[in-house]
């Protein structure tokens, strides 16, 4: 195993474990199991865990896991305040004692304000006193580093990473995602303020492995080198010295023990420029299926209405491309999950976006195309209920 630092100068394995979706056995999840992937990454050299409050019966789980293999002062937990819950300033505490007893420890070494969407959000637990609470945790120890998850666009994220001392972020990013979400612009950003950054999503969910178009599978099959669409993938973020570690949701021990290998001999900027083309024609394959050439380069913002055109038209591409579920909870994240309404319903048809498009999309028609798709009845009552689930 390769490790990178973090902000103090620890170790922090290449490859971090994920543990959203371990897997469930009579109704329960699998103890007996994710004993045996956890305990053989351990012994393989990954040190980081990644859970949430959210993430059902995951802390508990691994808290009983750590505990019984006497593994604590091996391994760094990172979880997550469900910010989206806080109601009052003495909710941080009520949730993080929880924490704690699941996970049987006394400390957090990485702890993330879960799922951040914009600056205004942060703001609104800034108001409840999250910025004192964090440093009085500090101050005790029981966190030892604070940081943030995201999805959504790279200004909104870059005005985030500077809108507090953070110590490390979350972000999705793959070769897909280049240049949506956080992307690699927020990647540089966070790197160039010595900000390390945990990459969620490697995959995309799975769909850079199971969902590839006939195209892409072929591209990887005849070249020459032979690696997996998964290996693939992995290698193309570790060759990044700007990704401090990548997750993975790992749910067989042959899974654990296949990333620790390649993660034990990926090098920097191995990536030669033969391989480049290799990944922008299976990027070509999969965009091909998407029903818009955005690129997300977002020329065409700011918008002046503050239509979020790029990750409007991001989950309208993977309605296409990985199915309604994850468009939608893109989509939702993206437009209604935020202080104010970002959709295509806020565009005015002043056109300034398509002077600047370089791909010479026809935006406004396309916006009214994704609306039609993206805003049917389900999210129509989810967005009403977006300002509860915010507590704005």
């Amino acid at each position: 195993m390769q490790y990178r630092k973090d902000r103090k100068g620890n170790d922090i394995s290449l490859l971090g474990f994920g543990c959203m979706r371990f897997t469930s056995k009579g109704g329960k999840l699998d103890l007996e199991k994710a004993e045996r992937e956890i305990m053989r990454s351990i012994e393989l050299g990954v040190n980081y865990f990644d859970t949430a409050y959210v993430y059902s019966g995951s802390e508990a789980l691994i808290g009983e896991i750590f505990e019984r293999n006497n593994v604590r002062d091996k391994i760094r937990i990172a979880t997550k305040l469900p910010h989206y819950m806080i109601k009052n300033p003495s909710d941080p505490d009520k949730y993080f004692n929880e924490e704690l007893r699941r996970l049987r420890t006394d400390h957090v070494n990485y702890y993330l304000m879960h799922m951040l969407t914009d600056i205004k959000t942060w703001q609104r637990l800034c108001d409840l006193g999250v910025k004192d609470w964090i440093e009085n945790k500090k101050k005790t120890g029981e966190i030892e580093q604070v940081g943030f998850s995201y999805h959504g666009n790279s200004d909104m994220f870059i005005e985030l990473l500077n809108a507090y001392d953070w110590d490390f972020c979350q972000i999705q990013y793959n070769y897909l995602d280049e240049n949506s979400q956080a992307g690699v612009t927020g990647l540089k950003a966070a790197a160039e303020k010595g900000i390390p950054v945990v990459i969620m999503e490697p995959l995309r969910g799975g769909r850079l492995v199971n969902n590839l178009p006939k195209a892409a599978h072929e591209a990887f099959e005849k070249y020459p080198i032979k690696r997996t669409p998964v290996e693939w993938a992995l290698r193309w973020l570790w060759e990044q010295p700007e990704v401090t570690c990548v997750l993975s949701g790992m749910n067989s021990v042959e899974m654990v023990e296949e990333n620790c290998r390649i993660a034990s001999d990926v090098k920097d900027h191995e990536l030669t420029e033969e391989d480049r083309k290799l990944y922008a024609d299976v990027v070509s394959a999969i965009e091909s299926k998407m029903k818009v050439g955005c690129t997300g380069c977002r020329y065409c913002m700011p918008c002046p209405k503050n239509v979020d055109i790029p990750g409007v038209f991001s989950a309208y591409n993977r309605r296409a491309s990985d199915g309604y579920a994850n468009s939608f909870r893109e989509y939702y994240m993206c437009t209604a999950l935020r202080k104010d309404y970002t959709g295509p319903a806020n565009c005015i048809e002043c056109g300034k976006c398509e002077q600047h498009c370089p791909q010479h999309i026809e935006i406004r028609k396309e916006l009214k195309n994704a609306k039609r798709v993206l805003e049917d009845p389900i999210y129509k009552i989810a967005k009403t209920f977006a300002p509860i689930v915010m507590k704005y």
